[in-house]
C-alpha cells in the first residue's frame, strides 16, 4: 500500500479557454501542475491514490467550449477515475476502487426514488467535488459508492478507469430505455468514447440488433467486431440521406421500421439531427451525448408516432458492480479500447482528442 502523502499533486485547470462574442478573440485554456494540502478526513470519507483518470469529452467541452463547471476554476478535471484507498475509512484501505463519476447525496426524494444518479446535489469529481478531480495523484471522496475491484483479472488498474464513465453511462441510458432482450438498437456515434461501449452493452443485454452510425471507417469496422450488426458511414451525409440509408438497411435485412430504441452519445448537433431523423412509431430516442447546439424538431411528430424522447444523466453507483461484473466476464471489452499515457502529456492529450476523438479513450496515469 502506497504512504500517505502531505500534498496532492495536481493539474489544475487555471483558466478554460475563453472566446469573445464581438471579437471573435480566442484565450487559450490553462493547465498547470499545483501542489494542494490533503484536506482531513471526514468520517465515511477515504483518499484514493489515482491509478488511471480518463480524458472525457466532458472534460474538453469544461476546458474548451465554454460548458461551465459547478466549482469555478482553479479546479482539477477528470472524472474517470480508478485506484487504491490509503487512507481514511479503514474498511477501504488497501482496497482497490473504481470512483463513481456522479456520487449522490442518499438524502434527497430523488435518491430516494430511484433517480439518484440525477440528484441535484450530487458530487461529481473535476467539477463540483470542490477543487479535486481525477487529473492528480489522490482524491479524497466519499467511501458509501465505491465500486471495489476483488479480481482485476490481470487487467491493470489504470484502464478500470473507464467504467466510471464511458461504460457505466451507457448502462444507466439502457435502463432509461427499458432495454429489453429482442430489442432492435441504434446507436449514433458508436465509434466514440461512450458509443464504443453503449454498442456493446446493448448486445450484452440481449438487443437482437445493433445499428451503428459513425463517420470513422476504420472505427465503424471495430464496432462490428464489438456489438453491431450493421453500421452505416455518415461521412458527408445529412440526417435525411442516413435515414433513408437506414430504411433500405431495414428493408434488405427484414427489420421492422418502428420500435427502435435510439442511443445519440455524439452530443453533436448533426449527431442528434440523425437520431431525430431515425425516430419512428413507437421508436424511443435517449439523448446520452451533450453538447451546447440546438435542434430543431417538430414535437408533434412524437404523439403521431407515439415516440419518446428520454434524457439520460450518469449512471447510480448500485450499477457499477454490475457492468464491472461484465467487463470481468468477458461481456464487455474495454482492452481494445484503452490507451495509457503519463499524466503529464495532460496538454497534449486534451488538445489531441479535442481536434479528432482518438481511436482509443485516452487514460493518463500519474508521473509526479
Amino acid at each position: 500500500m502506497a504512504d500517505v502523502p502531505k500534498e496532492i499533486l495536481t493539474w489544475q485547470m487555471v483558466q478554460p479557454t475563453v472566446k469573445n462574442r464581438e471579437t471573435g478573440e480566442v484565450t487559450p485554456g490553462k493547465l498547470e501542475k499545483k501542489a494542494i494540502p490533503v484536506p482531513e478526513l471526514k468520517e465515511g470519507e477515504v483518499l484514493v491514490e489515482v491509478a488511471g483518470c480518463g480524458v472525457c469529452h466532458t472534460d474538453l467541452g469544461y476546458f474548451y467550449d465554454g460548458v461551465p463547471t459547478v466549482n469555478k476554476p482553479p479546479l482539477t478535471l477528470g472524472h474517470e477515475i480508478s485506484g487504491t484507498v490509503v487512507a481514511g475509512d479503514a474498511a477501504w484501505v488497501g482496497k482497490e476502487v473504481i470512483i463513481p463519476a456522479v456520487m449522490p447525496c442518499r438524502k434527497c426524494y430523488l435518491c430516494k426514488t430511484g433517480r439518484g444518479n440525477r440528484c441535484l446535489d450530487q458530487k461529481m469529481p473535476g467539477n463540483s467535488l470542490g477543487i479535486y478531480g481525477g487529473f492528480s495523484s489522490h482524491i479524497p471522496v466519499p467511501s458509501i459508492d465505491l465500486c471495489e475491484i476483488k479480481d482485476r483479472k490481470g487487467i491493470p488498474l489504470s484502464h478500470f478507469a473507464v467504467i466510471a464513465d464511458a461504460a457505466t453511462t451507457p448502462f444507466q441510458a439502457s435502463k432509461r430505455a427499458d432495454l429489453q432482450p429482442g430489442d432492435n438498437v441504434v446507436v449514433v456515434g458508436i465509434t466514440g468514447g461512450v458509443g464504443q461501449y453503449m454498442g456493446q452493452i446493448a448486445k450484452a443485454l440481449g438487443a437482437k440488433t445493433v445499428v451503428g452510425i459513425a463517420r470513422n471507417k476504420e472505427k465503424l469496422e471495430r464496432a462490428l467486431k464489438f456489438g453491431a450488426d450493421f453500421v452505416i458511414n455518415s461521412t458527408d451525409k445529412d440526417a435525411r440521406a442516413v435515414s433513408k440509408e437506414f430504411r433500405g438497411l431495414c428493408k434488405e435485412n427484414g427489420l421492422p421500421n418502428y420500435g427502435w430504441k435510439i442511443f445519440e452519445v455524439t452530443g453533436t448537433r448533426p449527431g442528434q439531427d440523425i437520431a431525430l431523423a431515425l425516430l419512428s412509431f413507437i421508436g424511443k430516442l435517449i439523448v446520452v451525448g451533450f453538447g451546447m447546439a440546438k435542434n430543431e424538431y417538430s414535437i408533434s411528430r412524437l404523439m403521431a408516432f407515439d415516440a419518446e424522447i428520454i434524457g439520460t444523466w450518469g449512471c447510480l453507483p448500485e450499477y457499477y458492480p454490475i457492468v464491472l461484473d461484465m467487463v470481468l466476464t468477458g461481456k464487455i471489452n474495454i482492452e481494445n479500447f484503452v490507451d495509457t499515457r503519463p499524466m503529464s502529456t495532460i496538454a497534449e492529450a486534451f488538445e489531441e482528442a479535442h481536434r479528432t476523438p482518438p481511436v482509443k479513450r485516452i487514460v493518463l496515469e500519474p508521473d509526479f
